[in-house]
C-alpha cells in the first residue's frame, strides 16, 4: 500500500509566513527562516518509503520555484487549518501523515515510527511541547469523520486535545514529541 506524507508548505514572501516569529525577529528574518527551514525539511525527509507530496498556499503558487519541481503538488485551497488539513488527507489513498514545514528536529526515523504505528492504529499524532501536534496521519484518509477538526483551538495549548474529541472510538496512537517554531523562542538554540 503506498504512503503518503504530506508537507503543508506556504510560499516564503514576507508578512504570509511565519507571522508570529516575524512579530520577534522581523518579517525579513522570518521569511528567510521559514524558506531555507522548509527546504532542509524536505530534502531530508525524501525516502524511498513514502512519495512526498506538497500542499501548497497560496493556491496560485502552485509553480513556486522555492519547491523541488519533481515532487506533486496541491493546492491547500480555502479554510480554516482544519478544513485544509482533512481536504489534503483525503486527497490521497493509502495511508497518510500530514505535517507543516516548521519542525527544525524531524527526521525520517519520525516519519517510519508514525507510519508504523498506523500498522495497528486508526490514527496517529505528534504531539507538540506547547499542547498541539506537529503531525498528523490517517491509516485509511478517506474514513475521517465529517467533523474531524471542528471546534479545535488552534494555535493554543487545546489543539491536541480538541482533535482527539473529534475522533470518538478511534484507536490513537501518539508518537514522539517535537517542538515547532512560532515564535523566536522556539527557535533551536546552537
Amino acid at each position: 500500500m503506498k504512503r503518503t506524507l504530506i508537507i503543508m508548505v506556504k510560499e516564503p514572501r514576507p508578512g504570509r509566513v511565519k507571522t508570529r516569529l516575524g512579530r520577534d525577529i522581523g518579517v525579513i528574518p522570518a521569511t528567510w527562516w521559514f524558506r531555507h527551514q522548509s527546504a532542509r525539511l524536505i530534502r531530508s525527509l525524501r525516502d524511498p518509503r513514502w512519495q512526498i507530496v506538497l500542499a501548497v498556499a497560496p493556491d496560485n503558487a502552485m509553480s513556486s520555484k522555492y519547491w523541488p519541481a519533481d515532487l506533486a503538488r496541491l493546492p491547500q485551497g480555502n479554510g480554516d487549518l482544519g478544513e485544509r488539513m482533512k481536504r489534503m488527507l483525503q486527497s490521497v489513498t493509502g495511508p497518510a501523515c500530514l505535517i507543516g514545514a516548521d519542525i527544525p528536529g524531524i527526521t525520517r526515523a519520525h516519519i517510519a515510527r508514525a507510519f508504523a504505528a498506523l500498522g495497528d492504529h486508526d490514527a496517529v499524532f505528534g504531539p507538540a511541547e506547547d499542547g498541539g501536534y506537529w503531525l498528523v496521519g490517517a491509516k485509511h484518509p478517506s474514513r475521517l469523520p465529517l467533523d474531524m477538526f471542528e471546534n479545535v483551538r488552534w494555535s493554543t495549548e487545546h489543539a491536541l486535545a480538541d482533535t482527539l474529541q473529534t475522533l470518538p472510538g478511534w484507536r490513537i496512537a501518539l508518537t514522539d514529541t517535537l517542538r515547532d517554531v512560532d515564535t523566536a523562542a522556539d527557535l533551536p538554540r546552537r
